[in-house]
């Protein structure tokens, strides 16, 4: 709890700091000029979209370590995002007219479909090891993304399957954010259903000797993270391992009982992105930085870290 009270001022000040900054000057005034139109269509959109993009994907990642019962697997080490991009591709070439909804539940078919087979192909590894999990993701996303890459060359989509993976947040106005409270009201599922998927993550046996319905649960939990992924792929493309070091982070300092940490995991994921957000407007202003290559630095270098520190534990 005290975590989540230093964490709350901390992310309403970086979104205090996210609607200040920018390219376009506020000094014309928030009385009815340019300066406020700016705020209501852009500022204030864009800083709402970072917040629950990262809540959504934090918590996602979440869900999937606990039914992956590894620590190193999130959507985009376990091959959802580009199941997800797959199924926006599919939309753009056979259902180009389909609303922006129609293609966010096509992805979500798709993402649901790629997470499903990475957990099929899990258990078909008798003793897997700690690094095994994500590199049978890793390997399976590099397959997905390797056909839909080839799909998006033969029909000259190559830009826009780009824009899908890449995290990019400037082109975020006030009616082209809306679907990713969808991944907001996904996380509030999720907390209310916290407790069954912190037994999930204890294994299969245990969950079902304390009388939880292991395959409705796993389904739920597909489904929240097949959904989240999809929104936010369509919305402003996918920000890696932010669902992967996030949840660590968390872990280490608070511990796994999901109904306590949950929240704070939430906050931590929106307050992540808004700072990596505003680094990426300020380095080489006014040229931005996307969101998703700014948290794949980031997240590379922490992955990278808890890879070898565990396997150092481990020897």
């Amino acid at each position: 709890m005290k975590s989540l009270l230093i964490a709350v001022p901390v992310i309403l000040l970086l979104a205090v700091v996210s609607v200040l900054t920018g390219v376009g000057s506020l000094a014309s005034g928030l009385d009815g000029g340019r300066g406020w139109l700016l705020i209501v269509e852009s500022r204030v959109p864009r800083t709402l979209a970072l917040m629950l993009a990262g809540t959504g994907l934090a918590v996602a990642g979440t869900i999937m370590q606990m039914l992956a019962r590894n620590r190193f697997v999130e959507p985009s080490t376990a091959g959802t995002a580009e199941s997800a991009a797959l199924g926006m591709l599919m939309t753009m070439i056979f259902a180009p007219t389909l609303p922006v909804a129609g293609k966010m539940a096509v992805a979500a078919l798709t993402a649901l479909a790629g997470t499903a087979l990475f957990l099929k192909i899990l258990r078909q590894i008798p003793l897997r090891s700690v690094l095994m999990v994500p590199l049978v993701g890793i390997m399976l996303g590099g397959v997905i993304s390797a056909v839909t890459t080839f799909v998006a060359y033969r029909y000259d989509m190559m830009q826009s399957m780009g824009t899908w993976m890449s995290g990019d947040f400037s082109g975020v106005l006030r009616g082209r954010y809306e679907l990713l409270w969808i991944a907001f009201a996904l996380t509030l599922i999720a907390y209310v259903t916290a407790a069954r998927f912190t037994v999930i993550g204890m294994g299969e046996d245990i969950a079902r000797n304390v009388g939880l319905d292991y395959n409705k649960v796993v389904t739920l939990g597909l489904c929240i993270v097949s959904m989240v992924t999809a929104t936010v792929v369509a919305t402003v493309g996918m920000v890696p391992f932010l669902g992967l070091i996030v949840p660590n982070i968390i872990s280490l300092v608070v511990g796994d009982n999901l109904r306590r940490t949950l929240p704070l995991i939430a906050a931590t994921g929106a307050g992540l992105v808004l700072a990596c957000d505003i680094v990426g407007r300020m380095i080489i202003a006014p040229y931005e930085i996307p969101v998703g290559t700014v948290m794949g630095v980031i997240g590379s270098v922490v992955f990278l870290y808890l890879l070898l520190s565990r396997r150092t534990h481990a020897s």
